[in-house]
């Protein structure tokens, strides 16, 4: 690629995510998660294929990257377990 395209700068954050509970019997696992100065609360029924993101403000700039990741990873994830991912915007 070309180092002028400006693909290459595309703005990032780093979203950190710790498991706080989770159970395959009820399928549904719970934790947190930060980027930038936001903070959320996360219930992911993976049985109902439901992902609950609290408080609301903010919610809808971490909603898409947080389910792609846990529909990626849900099975790998263990409870208090810390894990990030990127997320292609500058909060």
């Amino acid at each position: 690629m070309n180092a002028n395209n400006p693909m290459n700068s595309l703005p990032v954050t780093t979203a950190k995510l710790r498991i706080l509970h989770q159970s395959f019997g009820e399928k549904v696992i719970n934790g947190e998660i930060t980027a930038s100065e936001f903070e959320w609360e996360f219930t992911w029924e993976f049985g109902k294929g439901e992902l609950k993101i609290k408080p609301s403000l903010g919610s809808a700039l971490i909603e898409d990257s947080l389910l792609r990741f846990l529909l990626k990873a849900d099975y790998k994830l263990e409870t208090g377990g810390d894990y990030s991912f990127t997320i292609r915007a500058k909060f």
